[in-house]
């Protein structure tokens, strides 16, 4: 099992960068790709990055694909999400998560289990 926790969330202009980090505790962190969603108010949560369990593949969605990047460390059991260039319309609560059923596609978020309890990033014009 696998507890997450995120930070590095806040209030930025548009155009700024953020970095989330995403903590994992336990000793299994690097057993599993890793994945990005964020859920904006009133909309359903939606997939932003994945990486693979090395890190040498990476997948994301078309919205931020040029912006933002995921990557993990492995000997710190962290995985990151820079953002830059950030737009209002990134504006979400921006959660990490373990890609257990990897007989599922990445995009997917019954994919993934064993969910952070969110960091709040938000972006004005």
């Amino acid at each position: 099992q696998v507890q997450l926790v995120e930070s590095g969330g806040g209030l930025v202009q548009a155009g700024d960068s953020l970095r989330l980090p995403c903590a994992a505790s336990g000793q299994t962190f690097s057993s599993y790709p890793m994945g990005w969603f964020r859920q904006a108010p009133g909309k359903e949560r939606e997939f932003v990055a994945r990486i693979s369990r090395s890190g040498g593949t990476t997948n994301h969605a078309d919205s931020v694909k040029g912006r933002f990047t995921i990557s993990r460390d492995n000997t710190k059991n962290t995985v990151y999400l820079q953002m830059n260039s950030l737009k209002p319309e990134d504006t979400a609560v921006y959660y990490c998560a373990a890609h257990v059923r990897t007989d599922l596609s990445y995009f997917l978020i019954r994919a993934y289990s064993y969910w952070g309890q969110g960091t709040q990033v938000t972006v004005s014009s």
